[in-house]
């Protein structure tokens, strides 16, 4: 069986390499990785395939005798971000074996002189993850960059959000001769140049802390206006009925202030939300609750949601709290690119109950609940409380009858 040797070589200057992986590499016969990981190791009697892509590594590695013995170097440490995790599970005939390596974060700590067991750890290397929302709650992030996600264009963004005076520091070319590393203010960083390939520690002293146990924020946390609003109670429930998870394409359909827009974004930390609304007031003020949430994965999707949700993403779950007459429709559209969706309608009229259970009683292979929500407020009257009942909802959750 064709020994494998995963290894990693940490930043690239070959010094940081362990003395396990440095003999791991000498008795290979086969080295495969980049040109420049390469280009650091004693080539004689050994057979070089320059490569990073998993497909070209796995047919290299077919193509080897049982006899042969291969090492794939792969840069920083095995588990964090690595290559390491793709070629093992395409290798079922081989024996491989992982040698770990200094990543880039242990790395870029020791040099800044920072302890890193506190930090908040993000890739935009080739990613989309919401590193706004990361670094406005976590008083330390560090993040990988790469690709069109440059250090100067995420903290151009950062500030976009109001966050361009947190504290900033750039590493390039890291271990090489070359190395270098800046340090500012996002607002300074976003204004310079970097290498896409770089690395990212940011400090912030004024994060604030918005994970809760619990969905269903109070009312009062959001920006509002006279825009229609789904209160907390209902927004709870619904919430539970959606159940989103935390890598979920997510429609929030008659999105309204965003109450329902920031929740599910807080909640699918790894996903996406689209909040689709046609009423130019209530796009102003989802802006504006975005941002104070600062929830970078919530894009906001200006006008009829009918036309605009044929060119999105498929979803895993809609949220419908307004659908200005076009549900049916919306809904074709909704199960056409995702069978097994999983839908939450809210409605306050009748008319729209019926509308609704009109249309499951036709798709039979969905299983319709139908939740009616009372709620009352008190409301302080002298040295009274009176209970101020709130406009009943109904709360309608359509599953795959197999879901």
């Amino acid at each position: 069986m064709l020994q494998v040797n995963i290894v990693g070589i940490g930043p690239g200057n070959p010094e940081l390499l362990t003395a396990a992986a440095r003999r791991a590499i000498e008795k290979s016969n086969i080295l495969i990785g980049d040109k420049r990981m390469l280009a650091a190791f004693n080539s004689a009697g050994k057979s070089l395939y320059h490569t990073i892509k998993t497909s070209e590594i796995v047919e290299v590695l077919q193509k080897a005798k049982a006899s042969d013995e291969a090492a794939v170097l792969v840069s920083g440490d095995v588990g964090f971000f690595s290559l390491a995790k793709t070629i093992s599970g395409k290798l079922p005939e081989c024996n491989c074996t992982r040698y770990c390596g200094i990543s880039s974060l242990v790395y870029f700590a020791s040099k800044l002189e920072m302890s890193w067991d506190d930090v908040k750890i993000v890739s935009m290397h080739g990613r989309c993850q919401n590193l706004v929302a990361a670094v406005a709650h976590n008083p330390k992030v560090f993040s990988l960059t790469g690709g069109d996600n440059s250090p100067q264009k995420l903290c151009q963004i950062l500030c976009d959000h109001g966050l361009g005076q947190v504290r900033v520091y750039v590493g390039e070319n890291l271990s090489y001769p070359e190395e270098k590393l800046t340090c500012g203010t996002a607002e300074e960083i976003s204004k310079l140049q970097f290498p896409s390939l770089s690395v990212m520690m940011l400090l912030n002293d004024e994060a604030v802390n918005f994970e809760y146990a619990v969905h269903g924020l109070a009312d009062d946390l959001f920006m509002r206006s006279k825009v229609p609003m789904t209160k907390q109670e209902v927004r709870s429930v619904s919430m539970s009925k959606l159940q989103p998870k935390a890598t979920d394409i997510i429609y929030d359909i008659g999105a309204g202030t965003g109450s329902c827009s920031i929740e599910l974004a807080l909640l699918a930390t790894k996903g996406r939300v689209y909040a689709f609304e046609r009423n130019p007031v209530a796009v102003e003020l989802l802006g504006k609750n975005k941002e104070l949430f600062a929830v970078e994965n919530l894009e906001v999707i200006a006008g009829e949601a009918l036309e605009n949700i044929k060119g999105m993403p498929a979803p895993d779950c809609v949220f419908v709290g307004g659908s200005g007459g076009d549900l049916q429709e919306m809904l074709d559209i909704i199960y056409s690119k995702n069978s097994a969706c999983r839908v939450v309608i809210n409605a306050i009229t009748i008319e729209t109950l019926g509308e609704v259970s009109s249309y499951y009683n036709r798709h039979k292979d969905y299983e319709l609940e139908i939740v009616n929500v009372f709620a009352a407020r008190s409301k302080k009257l002298g040295n009274y409380n009176l209970m101020m009942a709130q406009n009943p909802v109904y709360v309608m959750t359509a599953l795959k009858k197999e879901e």
